[in-house]
């Protein structure tokens, strides 16, 4: 789903996930709809975005947490 929608460039936010062609990061976009902002929200602040990019990153978030990695949580974050 992803596929032409996510890059990572050394040379572009430091190598982070971002979407083709600009410079939103994944993890910013998680980020917003982690604090409540809806998809039109994200869209209307970022113009180069699609509903298809936004659904995009969410799939690569997915994907990444999947990979066997320990990630150490120091507390529990209750929503």
């Amino acid at each position: 789903m992803q596929k032409g929608f996510i890059q990572s460039n050394p040379s572009i936010m430091m190598g982070k996930p971002v979407i083709t062609g600009t410079r939103i990061t994944v993890e910013n976009i998680i980020e917003k709809l982690a604090a409540g902002e809806t998809l039109e929200q994200i869209l209307d602040a970022h113009s180069r975005l699609t509903k298809e990019a936004i659904r995009a990153a969410i799939a690569f978030a997915g994907e990444a947490l999947r990979a066997d990695v320990l990630y150490p949580i120091d507390e529990v974050v209750v929503a």
